[in-house]
C-alpha cells in the first residue's frame, strides 16, 4: 500500500502496509533510530513523536491513521547547526542516564512548551507524567523544562 507522509519537513512516500506502527516506519524504513521502543503498547513513552503537532506513541500510531500528516521526530526537533533548546537543556542538566526514553520525554516537554511557554512545576510534571524514565532523572527532567521555560523567549523558546 503506498501512503505518504510529511517527516520533520520531507515529504516521503512509502509502500508499507497501512497497519504497520508508525514507530516501525519512522526507524526501520526511514533510518531515523532516535525514536525508542519500550513497552510495545503505548505506554511508557519512548516512543513518543508529533503527529500534527501532537504527542503520540509511534508504537501503537497505525501508519495509515498518521498518512498525509506532519510527523516530528526528535531528529526533526532542532536543526542541522542548532540544537533545540530543550535538548540543550536535557545536556546542561545532565538528564540522561541510559538515555533509552530521552528522545520521548524531549518530544512531550517539546509539546508542553508549544501549548504553554509558561508552565508551573506542577504543569510540567502532570505533562510528563506519561513518559517513564528507569533510571529516575525526573527531577532533573523538570529542572531542564523549567529552565527553557524561564529563559528569555529569544535566548530559547524559539522552535520549542
Amino acid at each position: 500500500m503506498a501512503l505518504s507522509l510529511t517527516v520533520n519537513g520531507e515529504q516521503r512516500s512509502l509502500e508499507v502496509e497501512g497497519d504497520t506502527p508508525l514507530l516501525w516506519v519512522i526507524r526501520d524504513e526511514l533510518g531515523l533510530k532516535g525514536t525508542k521502543f519500550g513497552c510495545g503498547a503505548g505506554l511508557c513513552g519512548a516512543c513518543t513523536v508529533h503527529l500534527d503537532g501532537q504527542p503520540v506513541r509511534s508504537c501503537s500510531t497505525p501508519l495509515e491513521l498518521a498518512a498525509g500528516g506532519q510527523v516530528t521526530t526528535i531528529e526533526g526537533l532542532g536543526d542541522r547547526d542548532r540544537l533545540h533548546a530543550l535538548q540543550e537543556a536535557w545536556i546542561e542538566q545532565g538528564v540522561p542516564q541510559c538515555g533509552y526514553c530521552q528522545s520521548g520525554q524531549i518530544m512531550s516537554a517539546a509539546h508542553l512548551l508549544a501549548t504553554n511557554a509558561s508552565p508551573s512545576r506542577d504543569d510540567i510534571i502532570a505533562a510528563m507524567t506519561g513518559n517513564l524514565c528507569r533510571c529516575g532523572t525526573y527531577s532533573r527532567i523538570v529542572a531542564a523544562v523549567e529552565s527553557v521555560a524561564n529563559a528569555t523567549p529569544s535566548e530559547s523558546k524559539e522552535g520549542a
